[in-house]
């Protein structure tokens, strides 16, 4: 089985495949990591400040054709990032797709306005992060991007609106 966990920025994507990875002993790829990898080693001319449609572009083939050969060998994996196309479900046929499952975090408004410093203050849970420059009006409008695509692409989500309780 392959889980692909997407979402905004800050929405618990990498806790959450860190539960799923102890919980059932498999392989996590962080997009983030891999983001990163290919910018330290200068394989890309990208940075980590590049849009995240340029990022997607990078980084989604290779997810993409990672998550095919994990299946191919009969091997579970956990891919978490925000580099996961909403309408990633087109570039694998029905034999591919029913090994895979799709999880979009997504937070309400009401929910950010409520639990903002929440936010801020679970942001290094999972990973440290150097800077956060996490603006409220960005959670706010990066979610309902989110949410909005989601419902375009029938992408399933899960949506975190009165208490942060996210699982599979």
């Amino acid at each position: 089985m392959v889980i692909l966990i997407a979402g905004a920025s800050h929405t618990g994507k990498t806790a959450l495949a860190q539960r799923l990875v102890k919980r059932y002993g498999c392989f996590c790829l962080s997009l983030d990591h891999l983001k990163m990898g290919l910018i330290r080693s200068g394989h890309t001319h990208l940075t980590a400040l590049s849009s995240d449609r340029e990022l997607t572009n990078l980084l989604w083939p290779v997810a993409r054709e990672m998550v095919k050969t994990a299946i191919e060998n009969g091997q579970d994996l956990i891919v978490e990032g925000c580099y996961i196309p909403f309408d990633w479900a087109k570039d694998f046929s029905a034999e591919y797709l029913v090994h895979i499952q799709y999880r979009c975090l997504v937070m309400s408004e009401s929910y950010i306005r409520a639990h903002y410093g929440d936010i801020l203050a679970h942001a290094c849970d999972a990973e440290h992060r150097k800077e956060d420059g996490c603006a409220l009006e960005d959670l706010v409008r990066d979610n309902a991007l989110a949410l909005e695509a989601c419902r375009r692409y029938g992408a399933e989500y899960i949506l975190i609106d009165k208490d942060y309780h996210v699982d599979f």
